[in-house]
């Protein structure tokens, strides 16, 4: 059964609207911790406080044998207890893992899936009262939340047991081994009335005004920033010109430019009339474009916005991405060819000479995207690495539509224009320089996600300066064999007459060029061999800290650890405010510092023109007096400094993960979105470049 032109249309259309349609929607209060807690009686004289937690896939819960230093470890705080005393320690009844964590240095234990933690206590009055709270910390691959209390709030009786003198009492609030005790707070004292958000702050140091309440919440605000300059995730726009220019690339490479011709030919040869010709190579661009944009689905669909969010990070994915690179490369290098098996191309081409219409069309293509496959499949590879690791559940689609737009495009043109054929470059050796050009550019992109994996398991075999060795080296190289210095096994030879080949070969002034820009970039890098910022590179090289040898000094601190000190500083100075929101216990907290804080450029602009306040939510100093809010419909004490600025974080800005970045004006409003972990120094760049922007 034939397929007529509109059916493929509206296919057409389908797909483009469902891009349109999935665009990632971006939570900013995460919660994958789910506990609930229970009691359970042993015995006439015991009972159990059971704490058990599913946990989200992806992330995990500490245990409560954390070493001092290390994250958050679980933690049994009791407020109250009267009639009753712990019993050992707080025991975990899950399956409890551990592992070496080089960022801590230290062995630290967590729990995946379930977590399942038990106290136990033993009943010394006939009616017993306990209350308290269970503290834990919990990390995924990018993301940590600051440490999180689980109330409870327990009574009972056991007319059994003997009435306790008075003067035990005192003993029985004492802690077991493993469990704090908060002072003691009487049963029957009722808690404060729920404080207000802008009411949480202590006495400012000058007079606020409605135009000065910091704690006012922003998040309707902060969501409607638009940043101008696609430092959240990459920039669909940028991701359409990266495959647009994938698909340039690859249209100018031995598999695919030889075929332009020949395909545009038998289209106009075998149609009755131009105008059908046309139309033929016409729907055949557009299901070039089909093809590759199910495939930038097919990814999508596969990975969902949260894995491919994972991806830059994870660091199994990116040495499976520095081995897959490299292949690419060796094939591009002249070192094997990657094809797909000829069963394939043979079947899709014999079915196309067996239809008609549109279904033979559209099936061409489809061979033809086979049979470039050894050119096109590096270039593609290379791509939906790139924009798969963006972030944006978008990426891989948008990547693939600039891709099949740049590679259909000639098929449509060339139809429309026959005469610009005699005009179009001929086939040649030129098109073996882009591939074996391609594959010194993929070598050098490897090693930046070998380096990412190198940092997350701390072998430190891709420090700074080894890294930018090896990029001098493949640059300066690629500069060689611009020149002619170098060749690999599908450059073509030169013979004489007598069939000698011909070692000395002119160059062209178009290689002249590319090889002089190829050794300036060589020789660029080198200073940073001593510690210089090369800012050009700072994006895809480890950070300044991995380096043995630097005359670098540059570093970042910030100004206040109080958010009501810092903000009235920067308004008496007329400054805008960078608050960052971390924690003593969240490792990708240090590794932005260590990556992107270090950079120069990044330095100076925090230094000179912010006023950096760094917020620590697991901060267990206690405040003077305890504040309790109501959140969601429900109070909720805070009892330490850390709690506040936790809170802060979630009633104003809404958001619980760290590293979090937030840009604000003087009344506490955000200048553009907020920030979080991004190893990208560019982006960073033009973050605080935006905020300033906005500030002025």
């Amino acid at each position: 059964m034939l397929v007529n032109f509109n059916n493929m249309a509206r296919l057409y259309t389908l797909i483009m609207v469902f891009m349109v349609l999935i665009l990632p929607l971006k939570a900013q209060i995460q919660d994958p911790i789910h506990f609930k807690v229970e009691q359970k009686n042993i015995s006439a004289e015991e009972v159990e406080l059971i704490f058990s937690a599913t946990i989200d896939e992806g992330w995990h819960v500490y245990g409560p044998d954390i070493p001092e230093g290390g994250p958050v470890a679980a933690t049994l705080t009791l407020e109250t207890c009267e009639g009753a005393k712990a019993k050992g320690k707080l025991q975990v009844r899950s399956k409890l893992h551990k592992a070496m964590d080089d960022m801590f240095d230290m062995e630290l234990s967590y729990m995946e899936g379930k977590a399942v933690m038990a106290q136990t206590f033993t009943l010394t009055a006939p009616v017993y009262h306990i209350k308290g709270y269970l503290t834990y910390g919990a990390c995924n691959d990018a993301n940590c939340l600051p440490p999180t209390d689980v109330e409870f709030d327990f009574n009972g009786s056991q007319p059994n047991l003997p009435a306790k003198k008075q003067s035990d009492k005192a003993e029985e609030t004492q802690p077991a081994t493993s469990t704090k005790t908060a002072e003691q707070t009487p049963a029957t004292e009722e808690m404060p009335d729920t404080v207000p958000a802008a009411e949480c702050t202590p006495a400012q140091p000058m007079a606020a005004d409605d135009a000065n309440d910091w704690w006012t919440p922003v998040v309707d605000e902060l969501q409607a920033c638009t940043p101008d300059s696609g430092w959240q995730d990459r920039s669909l726009l940028g991701i359409l010109l990266l495959g647009i220019l994938g698909g340039l690339v690859a249209l100018l490479t031995p598999c695919v430019w030889p075929i332009i011709p020949m395909t545009v030919s038998f289209f106009l040869k075998r149609s009755q009339s131009k105008s059908r010709g046309v139309r033929d190579a016409v729907i055949y661009g557009i299901s070039i474009v089909v093809i590759y944009v199910a495939l930038g689905l097919l990814v999508t669909l596969l990975f969902g916005a949260s894995a491919l969010n994972a991806l830059s990070t994870n660091a199994v994915f990116n040495i499976f991405f520095f081995l897959m690179l490299l292949v690419f490369a060796a094939s591009f290098l002249g070192g094997f060819e990657i094809t797909l098996p000829s069963s394939w191309t043979n079947a899709v081409d014999k079915k196309s000479e067996t239809t008609t219409g549109l279904v033979s069309i559209f099936l061409m293509a489809f061979t033809l995207s086979l049979v470039s496959f050894s050119c096109t499949g590096p270039i593609i590879g290379f791509l939906l690495v790139e924009v798969s690791t963006s972030g944006s559940l978008l990426a891989p689609l948008t990547g693939m539509f600039g891709f099949a737009l740049a590679l259909a495009l000639p098929f449509t043109l060339f139809a429309l224009f026959p005469s610009w054929l005699k005009r179009a470059p001929k086939s040649g050796g030129w098109m073996n320089c882009i591939k074996v050009c391609l594959g010194f550019l993929e070598l050098a992109f490897a090693l930046k996600f070998l380096s990412v994996a190198d940092l997350a398991y701390g072998w430190h075999l891709l420090d700074r300066e080894v890294f930018l060795s090896l990029w001098i080296v493949i640059f300066a190289l690629l500069g060689a064999y611009l020149v002619g210095w170098v060749r690999f096994p599908h450059d073509e030879e030169e013979y004489d007459e007598m069939g000698e080949v011909v070692v000395h070969q002119r160059t062209s002034v178009t290689r002249f060029f590319m090889a002089m820009l190829s050794f300036a970039f060589a020789l660029y890098m080198v200073p940073g061999l001593w510690g210089a910022p090369c800012k050009a590179v700072s994006a895809f090289a480890p950070p300044m800290n991995t380096q043995d040898f630097s005359l670098y000094d540059g570093d970042v601190k910030p100004k206040f650890h109080d958010y009501e000190e810092g903000m009235a500083y920067a308004k008496r100075h007329h400054m805008p405010v960078m608050l960052d929101f971390t924690g003593y216990g969240c490792v990708n907290c240090r590794k932005m510092e260590a990556a992107v804080w270090t950079d120069h450029q990044v330095a100076e602009i925090m230094n000179e023109k912010y006023v950096l306040i760094t917020l620590y939510v697991d901060d267990k100093t206690p405040l003077q007096e305890q504040i309790t809010v109501e959140e969601n419909g429900q109070k909720r004490t805070l009892r330490t400094v850390g709690d506040k600025w936790s809170y802060l974080q979630r009633s104003k800005f809404g958001a619980n993960a760290q590293p979090f970045y937030v840009l604000v004006d003087n009344a506490g409003h955000p200048l553009t979105q907020s920030y979080s972990y991004n190893e990208d120094v560019a982006a960073y760049v033009r973050f605080l470049q935006q905020g300033l922007s906005n500030y002025k």
